[in-house]
This record gives structure tokens, C-alpha cells and sequence, in this order.
């Protein structure tokens, strides 16, 4: 579990986060949502220790991510993080390979290549295994990294707006390994997602964040509530249920 008590966040004197409290459970896919603003990325840098919580504390399966040396997080969290730079000269095969540096540290083995190998069937990146990462498409450089992600082989797999830039079949696609991942092999993943369809369809629990604070949260079937949706947006949401999965209408008109 990860666990999140009373943290804060500012950049210089702006409030980014005030006093959240939530707990993320393990085996679960996690998705984070809120309109724009409402601090879900930010919320998902802190927990990566990719910034400092003005107050309060995150711990993760028991280890409290500020005091934790980092060799024994990038074992116990992968992050994929929004906007990467990267050398563009760098192979789509070597991006992913770094991905096993926590457990290689440079001196890859037959595992570590089978890692890669299973990442680029997976996320359909083995046309492209040898191509630069600058020659990429938006959406084909994303797969890339969240495949880095993937061969880090840790418990938690954190993913801020991996479905940026990526088409239908390859957004589905990633959510549906997402989940396969935390079903079938207790991965536990967190993940900022934008798109209502995805986080409702996909995703076994919900953090909503409006403000900087947390608006609700819970199960999805358990706060799959069209008021509740329609508050957090402020705009008309309405839910439709389609067997275990939640399908969320807001393009009507005004």
C-alpha cells in the first residue's frame, strides 16, 4: 500500500496540494484524475520522490519514500515520468535496456535480454527496436519509455498520462496490459489519467483530486456516481454500466 498522510505541495507561495490524506492499495490499477490543475501529477512526483512534500509524509509498503535509499526504491517503484529528455542519438532497444539498470548496473545478463526481448513484443516496439528514439512518432517514443518502465520489474509501476499521444489501439492496448499486469501478476499501478473512459473502464480505484485536495475516493464501482463526476468537472457527466466496466457521456451538448 502506499500511504499518504496529510502532504502538502507549494511552488514558491502557490498551494499545488493541501493536506492530502488517501491510501493507493496494492494489486490494483490506481488512476488519478481531476480537471486540470488540480495537482494529480504533482501528487505523482512526490510519491516518486521527484519532488519534496512541503509537509507531510508518503510511505510506500511500509518505507517512507524521503528516508529510503533510492537503490532499494528503483527495486520497489518504476516511474514514467510526463516529459523525459533523452540523447537523441540513443536505440529504442538501449532506452529500454536502461530500465534494468537498477538490477544490472551496466553488466546486462541473458535475463535482462529476455526482459527487453518480452518489453518489445509487448508494447509492439520490435519493428522499431533498432530505429533512433528522435526518428520516433510521439506515440511510438511514449510505448518506448513506458516499456522502459515495464522491464524495471518492480512492485509499483507509476505512470503519469502515458496515454498522451497515443491512437486508439495503442491506448487501449496499454491499459489493457496495465491491468493484465496488476490481475495476473500483482503489479500495483498508479496512473494520471485525463480521459474519463479509460480511468472508468479500466481502473479498480479511484483518487479524484479538485483543488489540490482530494474530492473522493474509492473503488470505482463504488464512486462511479454521475454527481459526483459532474461535480468534480463542473460540466454534465452522466454513467452507463456495460457489465463490470463504467462508461462515462459528457460531449453533448451545451
Amino acid at each position: 500500500m502506499i500511504s499518504i498522510e496529510h502532504v502538502s505541495y507549494k511552488i514558491g507561495d502557490t498551494p499545488i496540494i493541501s493536506d492530502v490524506t488517501t491510501a493507493l492499495p496494492k494489486g490494483k490499477v490506481t488512476a488519478l484524475i481531476g480537471p486540470n490543475g488540480a495537482g494529480k501529477s504533482s501528487l505523482l512526483n512526490i510519491i516518486a520522490r521527484q519532488a519534496t512534500a512541503t509537509t507531510g509524509t508518503v510511505e510506500i509498503d511500509g518505507l517512507d519514500v524521503t528516508q529510503t535509499d533510492p537503490r532499494i526504491l528503483a527495486h520497489k517503484m518504476a516511474i514514467v515520468s510526463q516529459h523525459v529528455g533523452v540523447a537523441s542519438r540513443l536505440r529504442v532497444r538501449d532506452l529500454i535496456g536502461f530500465g534494468r539498470w537498477p538490477h544490472n548496473h551496466g553488466r546486462p545478463t541473458q535475463i535482462d535480454v529476455d526482459k527487453i526481448d518480452e518489453a518489445l513484443s509487448q508494447f509492439d516496439l520490435e519493428p522499431l527496436a533498432h530505429r533512433f528514439v528522435d526518428e520516433l512518432s510521439g506515440g511510438q517514443r511514449q510505448r518506448a519509455f513506458v516499456a522502459m518502465g515495464f522491464v524495471q520489474d518492480t512492485d509499483w509501476v507509476l505512470l503519469d498520462e502515458p496515454l498522451n499521444n497515443l491512437d486508439l489501439r495503442h491506448a487501449r492496448a496499454l491499459m489493457a496490459h496495465l491491468k493484465q499486469m496488476s490481475a495476473q501478476h500483482g503489479k500495483s499501478i498508479v496512473i494520471v489519467l485525463h480521459d474519463l473512459n479509460f480511468a472508468m473502464s479500466w481502473a479498480d480505484h479511484i483518487v479524484a483530486l479538485k483543488n489540490g485536495q482530494v474530492a473522493f475516493s474509492g473503488p470505482t464501482r463504488d464512486v462511479a456516481h454521475a454527481s459526483s463526476l459532474s461535480d468534480l468537472y463542473n460540466t454534465d457527466v452522466q454513467i452507463h454500466a456495460q457489465g463490470e466496466q463504467f462508461f462515462v457521456a459528457h460531449h453533448g451538448p451545451l
